[in-house]
């Protein structure tokens, strides 16, 4: 925990601690609505920030909570600039869903010093799968014709991006962009606007598990997401402006540094 008074038992962070939070949630809202990904922002943060004493669950609870109503911003913002086909948009959905579900029900059963390493790796692969093929999703061409090639394939991205969710949570949003704009041949911006409603489903449906057992810090997380609103907002608007060769250069250069920063808190943790 950081230095300074608690302000509150509801609200079990200091001044200082508090400030690192409302930070951390703006600037994860506004990458989180431009390439997805916030929550590798603001979760290392929350970890960070919370008392040790204070179990996953509630860490993870109340990452959604803030999560959860800036992506609902960001959406907004996408749906008014740039149309969605039901015939992806649905099955993804409702993989979404489930997956996420099934991984916020495991969740509860994983220690916080397994997250860093695990999403450390996962990150690493997206940036190189990304770096090494420089024209994918700079323009929006669609691979597949048939309704029902688009729907399974949108199922599973749903159901895997969703577990990986529910369990874990950040980068969520970069795994959902990268996997419409690799296997399905979207642009960044067109899976953008996907991605942000499959995420806005996810961090639902993990809410749901996390607010029934009662795992959410409540005040902490409406702060957070306060500001996490105010950067969605602001991020989608400069996306849907810039197109997606501005979604793929941030995207990029935001796992660069969420990777040397990963790495970083990796080494420390099992040198420490």
């Amino acid at each position: 925990m950081l230095d300074g008074p608690l302000i509150a038992e509801w609200l079990p962070v200091s001044v200082a601690a508090l400030v690192l939070l409302l930070v951390a949630a703006g600037v994860a809202g506004w990458v989180d609505a431009v390439v997805g990904g916030g929550g590798l922002i603001q979760l290392p943060a929350l970890v960070i920030a919370v008392p040790s004493d204070v179990a996953t669950p509630f860490i993870l609870g109340t990452n959604k909570l803030s999560s959860f109503f800036g992506t609902l911003s960001a959406s907004w913002v996408y749906l008014r600039k740039i149309r969605v086909q039901l015939v992806l948009l649905a099955p993804l959905i409702a993989g979404a869903y489930a997956g996420s579900t099934v991984g916020a029900a495991l969740s509860r059963y994983v220690p916080r010093d397994v997250l860093t390493p695990i999403v450390l790796v996962a990150v690493i692969a997206v940036a190189l799968y990304t770096l090494f093929k420089p024209t994918m999703g700079l323009h929006h061409e669609p691979r597949h014709d048939r309704a029902t090639a688009v729907a399974w394939r949108a199922a599973m991205i749903g159901l895997l991006v969703g577990f990986y969710d529910g369990i874990l949570g950040p980068g969520t949003g970069s795994f959902f962009v990268i996997l419409i704009v690799g296997v399905l041949g979207y642009g960044f911006l067109q899976a953008s606007v996907n991605a942000k409603i499959a995420n806005l489903t996810t961090n639902l449906a993990a809410l749901v598990v996390y607010g029934v057992h009662g795992e959410v810090l409540l005040a902490l997380g409406l702060a957070m997401a306060v500001m996490n609103i105010t950067g969605g907002f602001i991020g989608a608007r400069m996306a849907t402006k810039r197109g997606s060769g501005f979604v793929r250069i941030v995207f990029l250069v935001t796992l660069s540094i969420l990777i040397v920063k990963l790495a970083w808190d990796t080494v420390v943790q099992f040198t420490g």
